[in-house]
């Protein structure tokens, strides 16, 4: 009674209580099964290896006997052997085998089988068997036959008992097969049994569950239901249960007559929550509309600090200008609007297009603009909207401008203008708006000292790249700071100077070491970088040598402090290469000049200690005197040689030019050289009729002089020296060419260098000072001309040599055949007459037509009815027009104001003249000769740049 009492009390302990009835009576109900199905296995089993235990017995006795026995009509055959102990071997088996087969006989008739077989198997070892061992020994014949009637009975009754026996042991191996099948059959419907009365015992105790739970939890909704619809509800729950659901109704029985006294009190408290919902209605009103501006600032917020993040991460101004206009129109709610920096001309714009941007930059300084420019205070504009901007609106519609300053210091550094369809700008928005606009000024002022600091910063890196030396600054830890170009040209570095900075000492001193022979290179760099710490008032320095073109370069080292402190080493790489090798050239250079000038200088005085001291004869002293005559003309050719390569080197060389016949003066040394060789054949190849320029005839001659020389000089073992003249209208140009020693290719870039030898055994045997050509290519450049050298090591050279032609017609040559006459007329007016007879004299020793006045006026006219080429003109004249006026009158003139003008006079005012159009302006006293090569030059100039000048 209190286990029923113990489980009713609870409804977990009532549903476990019927379910371990149905779990129990399903566990016994299974156990049960299984015992009978195991049990009647193992019966089968059992009874069934007893029956084939006992057929496989009775098989080998049956087999036995029926292998060995042969039964006919009247008699009976038997298999004999001579061998006694296979007889007892096979008794033994047969005593084995009934003695295995003993306990498997179950039933009586087997029984009485079994004593037949043992009683057989007696009656033949004992009888039987002795019986035919007799007829054995008589006959001896192993196939035995046996006429007894009463054994042919036994031996048959034996074997027909055996077989029937084996026959009923199959029967019963089949009966035991069916009497299983029938059992497994049984078993089967019993577990079909067993499974519905489980499933009808399963759907009882559901239905008591439902009764007991299901029924009063339905019971409870449908009241709670009712009283949550405001209704009465009767609970129709026993009052007496013990478990869970009893005390559940009493709570709920308890709970429903507390809402019934509380909801009278809930209606008095009714009246008074209605009116505070309206308080908090009203409350809720104020707090959605403190909400929404709220949320309105916080998005503006957000948007300006996207703003701040976008053009404080860009130092770009476009991209800076584009971010503000995009984010301003977000920010303002506006439709389209623009920025423009006022002093650089830098525009971002939102939904404007080109033409809207071209027309507000050409009106920047009118009316609005211009309003906004003088206020510097934002303000806004009331439109009528235009047809672009109506889109398909029919109606008048309105757009609010609104222009706001971007004000840096008191000046305007950009000007924003936004446009809003159909919505005005408050007040408030305004003020928040030139707010932004003050923000905006402080980002762009950061990015104008940006590009400032740029463009300083590219300026010294400029400044730096024009510097030859190679620049290097490095700071306190040796990380490069900037180089320039040079610097990165020296060591052939392909990235930019930029991308040099930043690089560690190991770094770039290990890429420096890599291209230099010495290869304690880094230890002397740093070294001197130390020096230079330790000394900073005294100069260090060390020179370094290129391994791939044996470039010399010398590094500076300074250190650079900053209010004692030290900030950084500056290096200067300078390439002394030339000065190297002129160092080199120039110590080699006395030395051979040491040699030649000893040279003949031994020869001169030993010779004339010769003369001097001792009787000779006639022919001897004349030799001696020849040999002292060609020394001294040998020295004298050497000195002049270096003092014309000193003149030229300080400018002061001077040159008489003249119109020069080149092929004359090539003959003329043609025949000089060949006074001094027999082992050379030198040959003159003319293309031209007329080789004229304008030279220096001496110049021109040593020019050709030193290079026919070389050609003979060159050639030791002698040979052909050609020479060609050829050229077209403009250019003369002469070949010389031998077939000497020829040049290296590596040497020809020197060749042309002061103090140059080439660094070879056969040329060093022939001598000289390495100025000939040096002086050659200095005489052809002061010519306008151009020199240049082709040449294989080993056969030979060719000089070529180009100077600007001269063509012209000539009336007159003079007596020396070097100067012709020109097709020039020069007019000269001249008060003073001994000046202007010596001008004369001068123009037309140079081959102009000379007409002379000393009166302005008279002078005028006869310009205005023949042209001359060209005018010279003193200032201060003897009647009331002076050279100024002259001057002015030719100018206002188009048939004269082209004629060069070339003022001779003793007044100082040649800005005066040059700037009323005179072409030269020569003060007295001037070299006559100064006169005519201005003419000549500039006349000719005019000729080659395609001025017309008049016939005569």
């Amino acid at each position: 009674m209190k286990i029923v009492n113990y489980i009713n009390s609870s409804l977990s302990r009532k549903v476990l209580a019927l379910m371990g009835i149905c779990l129990l009576f399903f566990a016994v109900g299974c156990g049960l099964l299984f015992y009978s199905q195991h049990k009647m296995h193992d019966d089968y089993v059992q009874k069934r290896s007893n029956i084939e235990k006992k057929l496989q017995i009775v098989n080998d006795i049956y087999n036995q006997f029926n292998s060995d026995v042969l039964i006919m009509t009247d008699s009976i055959a038997f298999k004999f052997t001579t061998n006694m102990e296979e007889p007892l071997k096979f008794e033994r088996e047969l005593k084995q085998n009934l003695t295995e087969l003993g306990p498997l006989i179950g039933t009586e008739n087997e029984m009485l089988i079994y004593q037949d077989i043992d009683n057989f198997i007696s009656y033949y070892f004992s009888t039987l068997l002795p019986l035919i061992m007799s007829e054995y020994e008589k006959s001896e014949n192993p196939s035995i036959e046996l006429r007894d009637i009463k054994a042919n009975f036994q031996v048959e009754e034996f074997l027909e008992q055996t077989k029937s026996f084996i026959s009923l042991l199959k029967e019963q191996l089949a009966d035991s097969s069916d009497d299983l099948a029938k059992k497994q059959s049984i078993i089967q419907s019993s577990v079909i049994v067993f499974f519905i009365l489980t499933l009808i015992l399963s759907l009882l105790i559901v239905r008591r569950i439902f009764n007991n739970i299901g029924k009063p939890l339905s019971e409870f909704t449908f009241s709670a239901n009712e009283i949550a619809a405001g209704r009465d509800a009767v609970l129709k729950v026993n009052d007496n249960r013990k478990d869970e659901l009893g005390t559940l109704s009493i709570a709920f029985q308890k709970m429903i007559n507390s809402i019934r006294e509380k909801e009278q009190d809930l209606m008095a408290s009714n009246e008074e929550l209605i009116a505070q919902q309206d308080e908090l209605l009203a409350q809720q009103i104020e707090l959605q509309t403190t909400l929404s501006i709220v949320t309105n600032n916080e998005e503006k917020l957000t948007r300006w600090n996207e703003l701040i993040k976008i053009i404080s991460s860009s130092l770009d101004k476009k991209e800076f200008l584009k971010s503000i206009v995009e984010n301003m129109c977000k920010i303002t709610k506006s439709d389209k609007g623009i920025i423009y920096t006022i002093h650089d001309d830098v525009f971002a714009s939102y939904g404007i297009s080109i033409f809207g941007v071209d027309q507000f930059r050409n009106n920047l300084n009118d009316g609005l603009i211009q309003r906004l420019t003088d206020e510097k205070q934002p303000f806004t504009v009331k439109r009528v909207q235009d047809s672009t901007e109506k889109g398909y609106h029919e109606s008048v519609n309105y757009s609010f401008d609104l222009y706001l300053p971007v004000v840096s210091s008191s000046q305007i550094e950009a000007v924003m203008v936004f446009s809003r369809y159909g919505d005005s700008y408050s007040n408030n928005e305004l003020i928040e708006y030139e707010i932004f606009a003050r923000q905006i000024a402080i980002y762009l002022e950061k990015i104008m000292l940006f590009e400032q600091s740029e463009d300083d910063r590219r300026l010294n890196q400029d400044i730096l790249n024009t510097v030859q030396e190679g620049i290097q600054l490095i700071d306190a830890d040796r990380k490069v700071l900037q180089v320039n170009n040079q610097l990165c040209g020296i060591f052939e570095w392909q990235d930019t100077p930029e991308h040099m900075i930043g690089l560690s000492w190991e770094h770039w001193s290990g890429v420096m070491a890599e291209q230099i022979q010495d290869y304690e290179f880094i230890q002397l760099l740093n070294d001197l970088i130390d020096s230079a710490f330790l000394s900073p008032d005294q100069e260090h320095s060390f020179i370094y040598r290129k391994t791939d073109n044996k470039q010399v370069i010398r590094v500076y080292c300074k250190t650079i402090k900053d209010c004692n402190e030290h900030i950084g080493t500056l290096l200067v790489h300078r390439d002394i290469t030339k000065e190297y090798e002129i160092a080199n050239m120039k110590s080699e250079f006395v030395s051979t000049v040491s040699h030649e000038l000893r040279t003949p200088l031994a020869s001169i005085l030993g010779f004339t200690e010769l003369l001097l001291t001792k009787e000779l004869k006639p022919e001897r002293k004349a030799k001696y005197t020849q040999t002292i005559y060609n020394e001294t003309i040998r020295l004298t050719s050497l000195i002049n040689d270096f003092l014309d390569i000193q003149r030229m080197e300080s400018g002061k060389q001077n040159y008489e030019k003249k119109y020069i016949d080149v092929i004359s003066i090539v003959q003329n040394v043609i025949e000089l050289q060949e006074i001094n060789t027999s082992l050379h054949k030198t040959t003159l190849t003319v293309e031209l009729e007329n080789a004229t320029i304008l030279g220096d005839k001496n110049k021109i001659e040593q020019v050709f002089t030193n290079l026919l020389s070389n050609a003979i000089k060159y050639s030791p073992e002698g040979g052909n020296i050609s020479i060609r003249i050829y050229g077209n209208e403009d250019i003369v140009s002469i070949d010389v060419k031998d077939e000497g020693l020829g040049i290296p290719e590596e040497e020809i870039p020197n060749l042309f260098q002061k103090f140059y030898r080439i660094d070879n055994s056969d040329r060093r045997k022939i001598g000289g000072t390495g100025l000939g050509l040096a002086i050659v290519k200095e005489i052809v450049e002061v010519h306008g001309g151009k020199i240049s050298v082709s040449s294989k090591n080993g056969k030979g050279s060719t000089f070529s040599t180009n100077f600007s032609r001269i063509t012209m017609s000539t009336n007159k040559v003079n007596e020396d055949g070097a100067t012709p006459m020109l097709n020039y007329t020069i007019m000269v007016i001249e008060d003073d007459l001994s000046l202007a007879e010596l001008v004369n004299h001068e123009l037309q020793d140079n081959g102009f037509h000379v007409s002379y006045y000393k009166n302005g006026q008279e002078a005028l006219a006869q310009m205005k009815s023949k042209t001359p080429d060209a005018l010279v003109l003193d200032i201060m004249l003897a009647d009331e027009m002076d050279g100024w006026t002259i001057m002015k009158e030719m100018k206002e003139d188009e048939k004269l104001k082209n004629i060069p003008i070339f003022i001779s006079t003793a007044l100082d005012e040649k800005e005066r003249g040059l700037s009323l159009g005179a072409q030269d302006y020569l003060i007295k006293p001037y070299r006559p000769d100064q006169l005519s090569k201005l003419i000549m030059h500039t006349l000719l100039t005019n000729e080659r740049n395609g001025q017309i000048m008049v016939p005569h």
